[in-house]
């Protein structure tokens, strides 16, 4: 808890890394949509958002043990700031963002119909018992049709940089969802359901 010298040099780094996620930072390692996302390019954008939030609301416990604020050129990030910034992230993929979309499948009135996800999209055996091959799924891939079985709790890969998404299965960044963005999202909303 910032008592051993040792553990410096990973403070010193540490320290870098959160002042270059900050928005608003000159050397940021990530930049902001209009509507307050972290956007980092390449695939499946929420899973830069949810282990960024995790990591930020990590460090600020750390911060607050060891009492101690991040000196950002010439701002200091507290861990208030970084657990406001972590609980701003979670807001956003819950629907506080500008299309009023929840990017948690099932949570909400407005959340992806269309997610790129076989199970999903395909009809389940009681209402289509016949075998589906490979080949045959992709009329379901394709329709433009809501997916018949709603996968609860499932976080696709979000909106676009714009805060533009086409809730469509073939757009499988923004439309996929993966255990690996909803993993730090369950430890961000435990957090967040203890300390409301």
């Amino acid at each position: 808890m910032g008592k051993a010298d040792d553990l410096e040099s990973f403070r010193i780094n540490a320290d870098g890394f959160i002042c270059s996620v900050l928005p608003g930072f000159s050397h940021s390692q990530v930049q902001y949509s209009p509507g307050g996302l972290i956007f980092k390019a390449g695939g499946s954008n929420m899973q830069h958002v949810t282990s960024l939030s995790f990591l930020l609301l990590a460090y600020s416990n750390y911060l607050s043990h060891a009492n101690h604020a991040v000196p950002c050129g010439d701002t200091a990030a507290s861990p208030a700031l970084l657990k406001r910034l972590a609980r701003r992230q979670v807001d956003y993929i819950l629907g506080d963002n500008p299309l009023r979309m929840s990017y948690m499948v099932g949570y909400g009135s407005h959340y992806p119909q269309r997610i790129h996800h076989r199970g999903s999209s395909l009809p389940s055996v009681a209402s289509h018992p016949a075998h589906i091959s490979c080949k045959e799924g992709s009329r379901y891939y394709l329709s433009p049709n809501p997916n018949p079985n709603i996968l609860v709790g499932a976080v696709v890969g979000g909106p676009n940089s714009s805060d533009s998404f086409p809730d469509s299965r073939p757009f499988f960044q923004e439309s996929e969802p993966t255990t690996y963005i909803n993993a730090p999202l369950v430890g961000l909303l435990a957090y967040f359901s203890a300390h409301p």
